[in-house]
């Protein structure tokens, strides 16, 4: 804020001097105006590429604990999802099992051609034995997310996949997001619940 001081020589002055400090201050507030909207829209255009579009179709898990529902990202992994769909549709997940659920970390689900208890058609074990080129993303990895296991090749992913108990920013990246939770945490919430051993890095 400005105090204007009005003498005798400065009143013929003073409106052209306040036209002109309005018209700046005028600029000002249009420049700062600008800023904040143009803030307003990038933040906006970054999220909605954090949040990807999921598909219509879910696949839901039967556990011994609950019902877990799925929802994928086609637009993010289509090989990885197209995959999966596949292996759910020949019933290649049913009999699998978690072997590894780490508390605030990951549930992780086994592969299948070595975690089903019943034994695989020539069909399933022909699908469940791809590999899978690793479809890797700016998406997150945070509590409900579906990530693809693989081995030190980026290219190895296979059928088995991890659901994120937690936020995990060091797997960013590094594997396959394909889908997210989309009904059943508080099932989540009971497998953490579960008693576990440490076998390795592994909690089973």
């Amino acid at each position: 804020m400005k105090v204007w001081e009005l003498t005798n020589a400065s009143l013929d002055q003073a409106p052209r001097r306040l036209k002109r400090e309005s018209k700046t201050r005028r600029k000002e507030e249009m420049k700062i105006l600008w800023w904040v909207s143009l803030v307003f829209v990038i933040t906006n255009v970054g999220a909605l590429a954090e949040e990807p579009q999921l598909s219509s179709p879910r696949v839901v898990f039967q556990t011994n604990y609950g019902d877990i529902e799925f929802g994928f990202y086609p637009s993010v992994a289509p090989k990885t999802v197209d995959h999966i769909f596949k292996l759910v549709r020949l019933g290649c997940y049913n009999t699998n099992h978690f072997f590894r659920v780490d508390r605030g970390f990951v549930a992780q689900v086994a592969d299948v051609a070595s975690g089903r208890s019943a034994p695989m058609n020539e069909e399933q074990r022909k699908e469940a034995e791809k590999t899978i080129v690793g479809e890797f993303s700016a998406v997150k990895h945070v509590r409900g997310i579906l990530s693809m296991g693989r081995y030190s090749d980026p290219d190895s992913a296979q059928s088995s996949f991890s659901i994120l108990l937690g936020d995990a920013p060091h797997l960013d990246g590094q594997y396959a997001i394909f889908g997210k939770v989309t009904k059943g945490d508080e099932t989540l919430r009971k497998l953490e619940e579960l008693p576990t051993h440490r076998e390795g890095i592994f909690v089973m």
